[in-house]
């Protein structure tokens, strides 16, 4: 596992690479750890209210013979408030017009958690988060099939999760 904490204006930052056995139910090291709905041919938002945790739309386990996706997690404070968030991933791409179509284990769009809790689908590379309220907060992007099913190597999910600190 690598760390690398970064400090800012607006908090710390820490970031865990998540090897491809990490589970996001691991406990973190202390001092260094590791839907919206609304969009066209999504769910009622209304739909999942309450749900927390990842999986609800189960899981599709990565081929042996395909190259096994990564996914990466940059948190960048924002100059003027909030965070921009930076995703970058191997042998898999986003694929937003593809949303609820047949699921590939290479293409599909990545959900964000906030402390367990789905609170949006990411179809691109960056993403902005305007605020938290103070405390320590787990943010998590899981790479998901098009049919919103979260990948998975050694029944491992494919996700990556940093630790953000608001003052």
């Amino acid at each position: 596992m690598t760390a690398i904490a970064v400090t800012a204006a607006f908090g710390m930052v820490r970031h865990t690479q998540a090897d491809p056995g990490h589970g996001h139910g691991a406990p973190a090291a202390e001092a260094v750890p590791a839907e919206g709905h609304g969009e066209p041919g999504g769910h009622p938002s209304g739909e999942h209210d309450g749900e927390t945790g990842h999986g609800h739309h189960g899981t599709i386990e990565v081929p042996v013979e395909q190259p096994v996706p990564t996914v990466t997690l940059t948190v960048h404070p924002d100059p003027v408030r909030g965070w921009n968030l930076e995703v970058q991933t191997e042998h898999w791409v986003f694929a937003p017009e593809q949303v609820n179509q047949s699921s590939l284990t290479t293409e599909g769009h990545a959900h964000l958690y906030i402390n367990g809790e789905q609170v949006t689908r990411l179809y691109s590379t960056w993403s902005y988060l305007p605020s938290l309220p103070s405390g320590e907060h787990l943010l998590t992007v899981g790479l998901n099939a098009n049919g919103h099913e979260g990948l998975t190597h050694n029944s491992a999910p494919i996700e990556a999760t940093v630790t953000v600190v608001v003052p």
